[in-house]
């Protein structure tokens, strides 16, 4: 018999999100055989099999939340497991925050959000009944619990899970940690080659913070950490929802090199088939919804970073030049930054130098 675990996936994660399994109860599998998906906050795992044998019992349903160390099926003739399977002792799986403790209950499963909303209500989760999938506690059972009226149910439901879940949580924490301000400028593009505006804004961007190193840095307690490396990450929209893979050095790649690896980056992005290594490690963030970005855009820090830039939709419009009207390619750079660590003023001079740079380029 053997009893698999959820592996440590890296980068500081403690928990991840059963998104598929690929096997049944009572299924024979080999060695290395695909098992299960995992969603991680940074990307959806494949995990293979490591041992042969038949599924004797799969212990944690789709879309449930568990932390590394959680027994997660039994491969092997006895599909008997210990009473404690749902749940790895303490030490293999500290929670994530002292603020938000984890139920000592196997029985309990909440999203963290949900459990969130429990602490802030001071709800004990052992004791509220869900009425979700499986038995989950939903946040109308919590407020129900807490003594609030739960919402009368009406319209289509769906449990929050993968990326949109993991999109929530990303969004709650940055909104929570970083004190933002936007930065708004316009920028001419009649000059600029469109069809290379990601590659050419990288490129810009990569320039520019060696003259402003406070956005490419990391507030890490009491300390503000500048980053040697300049890895951006480009924001790509897929059907499950956002996702922010990572351009490498982009000091050191040309626009062509740039231009040809935010497009694979995106295709396999779309596909649903990137790497984790390919989401992870980003120090500044651009993002650009072309059509879609209306006049500008208030993005959201993407926490650990501490700024993120925009391009709103790029159009026609009448300007002054040499005090006369003219009909130029405008659009609006926008730049969201962590006031604890970048200054208006060099917020500012970050996004005018990025400005400069795109406007004096038609490469």
């Amino acid at each position: 018999m053997y009893e698999f675990k959820l592996p440590d996936l890296g980068e500081g994660l403690t928990e991840g999100e059963v998104a598929r399994w690929l096997v049944s109860e009572g299924q024979e599998i080999a060695e290395d055989d695909p098992l299960v998906e995992v969603q991680t906050d940074k990307t959806t795992v494949e995990i293979p099999s490591p041992a042969a044998g038949k599924v004797s019992r799969i212990l944690v349903a789709e879309g449930e939340v568990v932390a590394v160390g959680t027994v997660l099926v039994v491969i092997g003739e006895d599909g008997s497991a210990p009473a404690d399977a749902e749940q790895p002792r303490a030490e293999e799986a500290p929670p994530k925050e002292a603020a938000a403790p984890r139920e000592p209950t196997a029985k309990v499963r909440a999203t963290p959000l949900v459990r969130r909303v429990a602490h802030e209500l001071g709800v004990d989760l052992g004791a509220v009944a869900g009425s979700g999938p499986a038995g989950r506690i939903t946040e109308e059972d919590v407020r129900a619990a807490a003594g609030g009226a739960a919402r009368e149910a009406e319209g289509r439901r769906e449990p929050l899970r993968g990326v949109r879940r993991l999109i929530a949580e990303h969004m709650a924490r940055a909104h929570d940690e970083v004190p933002p301000v936007t930065w708004v400028e316009e920028c001419d593009f009649t000059e600029v080659e469109l069809s290379k505006l990601v590659a050419l804004t990288l490129k810009a961007v990569a320039a520019a913070l060696e003259e402003v190193p406070e956005l490419n840095a990391r507030l890490e307690g009491d300390e503000i950490v500048y980053l040697d490396r300049c890895d951006i990450g480009v924001a790509v929209q897929t059907e499950q929802g956002l996702v922010v893979p990572v351009v490498r050095e982009c000091r050191a790649r040309s626009v062509h090199e740039l231009e040809s690896e935010i497009s694979r980056l995106a295709e396999a992005a779309r596909a649903g088939k990137l790497e984790p290594e390919e989401l992870r490690g980003s120090t500044f963030t651009v993002t650009s919804a072309g059509k879609l970005g209306g006049v500008f855009q208030t993005p959201i820090v993407n926490y650990p970073e501490v700024g993120i830039l925009s391009i709103g939709r790029i159009a026609e419009r009448p300007v002054v030049r040499d005090g006369e009207i003219a009909v130029r390619k405008v659009g609006y750079v926008a730049i969201t930054f962590d006031h604890r660590v970048v200054d208006g003023t060099r917020a500012a001079e970050f996004g005018l130098s990025v400005i400069e740079r795109l406007e004096r380029t038609s490469d």
